[in-house]
C-alpha cells in the first residue's frame, strides 16, 4: 500500500484554505513532480555520509542534558531529555534559535494533527498561527542575514527562482522541524519505557554497548513511534485482499501492525534487541520514506548507549499504569516518563 501509485497524496477535491493546510504544503503531503522537487532541495542534507558527520555534536549535547540532570538523581525523561535533544540537533540544523525550543514545545502540545480533516482541526488558531508568525519572521531575518544552515540554503534556491513559492517554504520547514525532532522524541521516550520494563533486554544491551545497532532498530519496530501512515487517497477504485476501496476513499496504513506482523517476524509480539531479520516499517516505505530516518537512527542510537553508560541504575519513578500518553493517533508517545537512577 505505501508504495502503491493508485494512492496519492494529493487531495482529490479542492477544499477550503486553512492556516493548517499551509502546512500541507510539503514533500510529504503531495505526489510527484512536486514531490520529487521538493525533496531533492533537502535531501543532501540527510545523507548518511552528512548525518554521520554530526555525531560529536550530537554526542556532545546528549552529554550536557544528562550534566544538568544527573546530579539530581531523577528526571523526566521526555521534558528534560527526549524532547531536547533532537529538538536542539534540528534547530542547529535550521538554524533556529536553540533559545526557542520551549516556545515550540508549548506550540506542538498545542496543535492538532496536520492531516486532520477540516472540521476535525483545533478550535483555536493561535498555536498555528504563532508557530506560522515567527516562521514568517525568521525567513525575513535569514533573508538579510543568511547562515550555513538549511533555512538559508532554502532561501538562496528560492532567490534562484527554481519555483518554491512561500508557502512551500513555510511548509518545508514546519515539516523538517516537526519531523527532524518529533519521531525521535517518541523513540527514546518509548524506546526508555520498553527497555525498562524488559529488564532482561536492558541488561543485555548495558552488557554488550555493540548491540546499540540492533537494539535501536527492534525499538523501532516495537515501540512504534510513529502509528499510521499518513493519508492517501484512492485515484481509482482498488480491490485488495477481497475487499474494495473505492476511488476518493482515505487509506491509512498502521505501521503499528505491520510491524508487528507474524508473517514477517518471529515472535513479533517480545522484544528482541538480537533480532537480525528486521525489515520494519518505522520510516515508511517507497519514494514517501522518512528523509529524516539516518538523523533518528543515529539519535537514537547515541541516546540510548549514553542513558545506559551515564545512569546505569535507570528505573522508572511511577506504575507504568500512572503514565500518560499524547492523544496524536499518528504519532504514539509519552507526555511524561518520570525516572530515578
Amino acid at each position: 500500500l505505501l508504495k502503491d501509485p493508485r494512492l496519492i497524496k494529493n487531495k482529490p477535491v479542492s477544499q477550503q484554505e486553512t492556516l493548517m493546510s499551509i502546512f500541507r504544503r510539503n514533500m510529504l503531503m503531495v505526489d510527484p513532480p512536486d514531490h520529487t522537487r521538493l525533496r531533492s532541495l533537502v535531501s543532501k542534507g540527510f545523507t548518511p555520509r552528512m548525518i554521520e558527520q554530526l555525531r560529536p555534536r550530537i554526542q556532545h549535547i546528549t552529554d550536557e542534558l544528562l550534566d544538568t540532570v544527573q546530579h539530581q538523581g531523577k528526571m523526566d525523561l521526555i521534558g528534560d531529555f527526549a524532547f531536547l535533544l533532537p529538538v536542539t540537533v534540528i534547530c542547529e540544523m535550521l538554524g533556529i534559535p536553540t533559545t526557542d525550543r520551549q516556545l515550540f514545545r508549548t506550540w506542538m502540545q498545542a496543535t492538532p494533527d496536520v492531516g486532520a480533516e477540516p472540521g476535525q482541526e483545533a478550535t483555536t488558531s493561535s498555536p498555528i498561527e504563532g508557530m506560522l508568525n515567527y516562521f514568517k519572521a525568521l525567513l525575513n531575518e535569514k533573508r538579510v542575514h543568511p547562515d550555513n544552515d538549511l533555512i538559508s540554503s532554502l532561501i538562496r534556491v528560492e532567490e534562484n527562482a527554481d519555483a518554491l513559492s512561500e508557502l512551500e517554504l513555510l511548509s518545508m520547514i514546519w515539516l523538517l522541524f516537526v519531523a527532524g525532532h518529533e519521531t525521535t522524541v517518541n523513540l527514546i521516550g518509548n524506546g526508555t519505557l520498553a527497555l525498562l520494563r524488559h529488564p532482561e533486554q536492558l541488561r543485555r544491551l548495558q552488557n554488550d554497548p555493540a548491540l546499540i545497532v540492533s537494539a535501536v532498530e527492534e525499538l523501532l519496530r516495537y515501540t512504534a513511534p510513529v502509528s499510521l501512515s499518513d493519508r492517501r487517497w484512492a485515484s481509482e477504485d482498488i480491490r485488495m485482499h477481497g475487499n474494495l476501496i473505492r476511488t476518493g476513499e482515505i487509506v491509512l496504513v498502521s505501521l503499528l501492525a505491520v510491524n508487528a506482523d507474524p508473517q514477517q517476524f518471529h515472535d513479533p509480539e517480545t522484544l528482541n534487541i538480537l533480532r537480525q531479520e528486521n525489515q520494519h516499517l518505522a520510516f515508511g516505505k517507497g519514494i514517501h520514506y522518512c528523509l529524516g530516518a539516518p538523523l533518528a537512527r543515529l539519535e537514537g542510537q547515541i541516546a540510548f548507549g549514553t542513558l545506559l553508560r551515564r545512569l546505569p541504575n535507570l528505573r522508572l519513578a511511577c506504575a507504568p499504569e500512572q503514565l500518560v500518553w499524547n492523544h496524536n493517533p499518528m504519532l504514539r508517545g509519552l507526555l511524561s516518563l518520570p525516572v530515578t537512577f
